[in-house]
C-alpha cells in the first residue's frame, strides 16, 4: 500500500472513530494492519486525531474540509524528518492539525502564528528530553499532551489527556524501554 493509499484509509476509517481523547483514537487507528510501527503515515494519523477529537467535542469544524486538508499538508511532510530535520512529524501534524483549526497561515497576525510556534517549541523539547531513537507512538504521545492543552486552553473544548502505558514496545525493535516515559516492562 502506498503512502498515499495509507493516508486516504486514515481518513476514511478515522471518521468513524468516538470520543473526545486523540490519544484514544491514535491507538486505534494504530492498531490497523495498515499503519507500520514507525512511518510517514503518522504525519496524517497523528493531526486527524486531534481534528476527530475536537469535531467530537461538539467544536464547529468542517471535518471533511479539515481532514482532506490535513491529508494534503501530512503527506508532504517526509519521512525520518526527525532525524534528518530535527523536527518530528507527530509534532508538525498536531501542528497542521493546529492551524487548520484556527485557520493560521504565514502571514496571520492574531497572535496564532505565534502560540503555534510555542506549542512546538514545548513539544520538541519533551521530545528532546527523552532522546532518541524515533518513535512514532510515543513521539504521538508527548506531541498529544500539548496539543490537547492549547485546544483546552484556547477553546475549553473538553479533549481528554489520558495517563498513558505503551501498547507497542513489543512491536518497536528500538524501543528505549525504561527511557520512555511510557514503558511498562
Amino acid at each position: 500500500m502506498t503512502l498515499e493509499e495509507k493516508g486516504e484509509k486514515i481518513i476514511q476509517d478515522i471518521e468513524k472513530e468516538t470520543g473526545v481523547s486523540p490519544v484514544r483514537i491514535f491507538k486505534n487507528m494504530a492498531k490497523k494492519d495498515y499503519i507500520s510501527m514507525h512511518g510517514p503515515e503518522h504525519h496524517v494519523l497523528d493531526g486527524a486525531s486531534l481534528l476527530v477529537a475536537y469535531h467530537n467535542a461538539g467544536m464547529e469544524i468542517d471535518l471533511d474540509k479539515s481532514l482532506d486538508k490535513l491529508l494534503k499538508e501530512g503527506l508532504r511532510m517526509p519521512g525520518a524528518m526527525c532525524g534528518l530535520w530535527g523536527v518530528c512529524g507527530a509534532v508538525t501534524s498536531i501542528g497542521a492539525a493546529l492551524a487548520i483549526i484556527d485557520e493560521t497561515g504565514p502571514l496571520s497576525t492574531d497572535g496564532t502564528w505565534g502560540e503555534h510556534m510555542s506549542f512546538t517549541a514545548k513539544a520538541i523539547d519533551a521530545l528532546g528530553s527523552v532522546n532518541g531513537p524515533r518513535c512514532c507512538k510515543r513521539d504521538a504521545m508527548l506531541a498529544f499532551k500539548y496539543g490537547v492543552e492549547y485546544v483546552n486552553d484556547h477553546y475549553a473544548a473538553g479533549l481528554e489527556y489520558e495517563e498513558q502505558q505503551c501498547e507497542f514496545s513489543e512491536m518497536n525493535a528500538q524501543c528505549i524501554g525504561q527511557r520512555c516515559p511510557f514503558f511498562v516492562g
